[in-house]
């Protein structure tokens, strides 16, 4: 959620644990490196003392002898994560900050291992909307984002969440169409409640310009959200949250979603916004192949407690929990995805490869990235994290750059 900070600004959070520098310009012509030791996770399994050749800002799949390796023993090679729903971090604002502020919040999210990052806004009026598109849609150009989210204002005011009610509107197909063209080619995904009216016809024309049409701020019914898959939606925006419970008479949206194989579903694993039951629910349904790991970030990722600005709304952020001072909304998140990782794997015991899937490989396919990130693949960007044992980031690389360390080990 889209935040503007008040001062007194809470401490910074340090980078993680092993971070020895921060994003800084790509080194001229850099030699092929390979990392040997690791446990590397790739799409068949993980390959226990594998290894991954890095070639200038690409994988490769093979090396000349005598070139230098970093022995990563004891350690998880595992691919840069993808998260498709972020709206700021480390005090900065996606939808409100300057384009230096959006930068830091990037790097802030590189640092815990984020390599492709959606920016997200929040419901705003149409114009002003149109004109952060403008901008966001440069840095995507210029390969800083991977694009851009719109969630809001086309959702449901009795699933607002967050959102002021008094910018919210019904999903005009003429309008959302105007968001999409403000984004210049660079429009990844729009949430909507499409039981509203104009909803499946929007859904329709985001599939028609390659959009992804989300489900979520929504008080559909099952047989609404059926109509809107059918009709081409692909998306359920963090699933469970702001909409209807399942029940056993009215299973609402989350049971569409859960067993229709076209959806891939969103979830923030926080040990907030998911009770650890829900989230093995929607592993159990959904499988390994269809569940996203996202952060639903705000400017307090990375960054600290205290108190924002919503919009008009306040928020106070607390233990790093993000709620408003009014109603107690839960007001997005303070995630990084790293934490996302560890909880998943050391928390809700699930395995590290189905984690992989769902923090880089699900959310890279949805958006039409696999081609270039998501995998370690010989071709792919040379975007991957390194983790100790006890899953906290020792390095991270982005195309072929160390944002944080590598651990080196003597050989």
């Amino acid at each position: 959620m889209t935040t503007e900070r008040i001062p007194p600004a809470g401490p910074h959070e340090s980078a993680p644990s092993g971070a020895r520098g921060t994003a800084r310009p790509a080194p001229t012509a850099p030699r092929p490196t390979i990392l040997t030791g690791a446990n590397v996770v790739l799409p068949t399994g993980t390959v226990h003392g594998g290894r991954v050749i890095v070639d200038g800002t690409r994988i490769a799949g093979s090396a000349p002898e005598g070139i230098p390796a970093v022995d990563l023993s004891g350690h998880w090679v595992v691919p840069g994560f993808v998260d498709m729903h972020n709206h700021g971090g480390g005090g900065a604002s996606f939808t409100s900050g300057t384009v230096e502020e959006i930068l830091q919040g990037v790097r802030t999210h590189r640092l815990h291992g984020t390599t492709t990052l959606v920016a997200s806004t929040v419901t705003g009026d149409m114009d002003g909307l149109a004109q952060r598109a403008g901008l966001l849609s440069e840095l995507a150009e210029q390969g800083d984002l991977a694009g851009i989210h719109f969630e809001g204002p086309f959702i449901s005011p009795c699933r607002k969440g967050a959102h002021s009610e008094e910018l919210l509107r019904d999903p005009d197909p003429a309008e959302v169409r105007k968001l999409v063209d403000a984004a210049r080619g660079q429009a990844r995904m729009v949430t909507l409640a499409t039981e509203l009216p104009g909803g499946i016809d929007s859904v329709r024309l985001l599939v028609e310009h390659g959009v992804i049409a989300a489900i979520g701020h929504t008080d559909a019914t099952y047989e609404q959200t059926v109509e809107a898959v059918d009709a081409g939606a692909t998306v359920a925006t963090h699933l469970f949250n702001a909409m209807p419970v399942l029940g056993h008479r009215t299973p609402g949206p989350i049971a569409a979603l859960l067993e229709d194989e076209r959806i891939t579903v969103e979830l923030i694993n926080d040990g907030v916004h998911l009770h650890p039951a829900s989230l093995q629910l929607a592993f159990h349904h959904a499988g390994g192949g269809r569940v996203a790991f996202i952060t639903d970030a705000m400017d307090a990722a990375g960054f600290g407690d205290g108190r924002y600005m919503l919009g008009p709304l306040e928020v106070e952020v607390a233990d790093g929990v993000a709620r408003l001072v009014e109603g107690g909304s839960i007001a997005g998140s303070t995630l990084t995805l790293d934490r996302a990782f560890k909880r998943a794997v050391t928390v809700d015991r699930l395995p590290v490869e189905d984690v992989v899937s769902a923090i880089s490989a699900n959310p890279a396919r949805q958006l039409g990235l696999y081609d270039r990130v998501g995998s370690l693949e010989p071709g792919k960007d040379a975007d991957l994290v390194v983790l100790d044992s006890g899953f906290e980031v020792k390095g991270v690389m982005r195309r072929g750059e160390w944002l944080v360390g590598p651990p080196v080990r003597p050989r």
